[in-house]
């Protein structure tokens, strides 16, 4: 079957192409047939409307994803949710209102799986969308990002503009951020098993009891099913992208330990926040579409770790 969206000789603006997300959009669409385009911040400062749009007139994209967000773990949303609020929803406005204004062929936003309320029946169906209470430690982040599908909704309705919305579970790989401050749960345990094995350390600790399960994708596994979501998906509902497995935080921890090579115990700080107690998102609409995920997590936590290794000075600087 013929894709129903040809990305061949398309000019694709990836907003937000030094995040781990955009990093890895840019190594898939390098296997298509199309012109990559992307602006840093010294060029554009996407929270600002005006420069966000003269940039969208000049440069004329045929498509648009919008991988560019203000991003964080628990720490951070609760500290700065005035800047996760604003921030996310002035990117995601900015460039989704450029994008009309241009007249882009295509345009792909992402969410979060934080959209979801805190009790969802498992696992999360899309339609699962505004029907509970958000998790309170990141419902700022969830907000806007509901606030972006929405908008790409309202644009879908009131002027046919093709425009999808797509829901990546916890994503990791190389070009994760290994920083003390704002890290998600994966890269910041396994910066916790790397520091405790180069000093010796007895045990590493983990927030909470280690009982909340979690889904993680592989950001190359995530970026291969958004380009497949940009040629074969245009509908209205956004669209869940997941692994279709999920795993506790203490198996994480183990996990990767093991195959970082420290044999150490693991503390649990029961006094730490848990957070939401499972969140495995349903991706059978995605695989109805023909497409499923290749690579393990064991895998994935392998080459994830040899790219810190590689890149561990500047990420222990932080």
């Amino acid at each position: 079957m013929p894709d129903l969206f040809n990305l061949e000789g398309k000019k694709v603006f990836v907003a937000g192409h030094k995040g781990m997300v955009g990093q890895a959009l840019m190594r898939r669409l390098e296997r298509e047939d199309c012109e990559l385009l992307t602006a840093d911040r010294s060029q554009v400062d996407l929270t600002v409307q005006s420069k966000t749009q003269a940039f969208m007139q000049e440069a004329r994209p045929d498509v648009v994803i919008v991988a560019a967000a203000k991003v964080g773990g628990i720490w951070a949303n609760n500290e700065y949710p005035a800047d996760f609020l604003y921030e996310n929803l002035a990117i995601e406005t900015n460039l989704i209102r450029g994008a009309f204004a241009a007249q882009v062929q295509k345009l792909l936003f992402l969410g979060s799986s934080c959209i979801y309320p805190k009790h969802a029946p498992q696992p999360i169906k899309e339609e699962t969308l505004l029907s509970g209470e958000l998790e309170p430690t990141n419902e700022w982040y969830a907000i806007a990002k509901i606030a972006g599908i929405k908008l790409c909704q309202a644009f879908r309705r009131q002027y046919g503009c093709d425009f999808i919305s797509a829901m990546p579970t916890n994503l990791y790989g190389p070009g994760d951020n290994f920083s003390r401050a704002s890290s998600h749960v994966l890269p910041a345990l396994m910066r916790k098993v790397h520091e405790a094995k180069v000093s010796g350390a007895s045990s590493f600790e983990i927030w909470g009891t280690g009982t909340p399960r979690r889904e993680f994708l592989h950001c190359d596994d995530c970026a291969d099913a958004l380009v497949h979501l940009l040629k074969n998906y245009s509908a209205e509902e956004h669209i869940n992208v997941g692994f279709g497995e999920d795993i506790s935080i203490l198996e994480l921890a183990q996990r990767i330990a093991g195959l970082v090579g420290y044999q150490g115990a693991i503390h649990q700080d029961t006094s730490r926040p848990d957070g939401t107690p499972r969140k495995l998102m349903s991706s059978a609409r995605l695989r109805q579409l023909g497409w499923q995920p290749s690579i393990s997590l064991d895998r994935g936590i392998q080459e994830t770790y040899q790219w810190f290794l590689e890149n561990r000075a500047q990420e222990e600087a932080v």
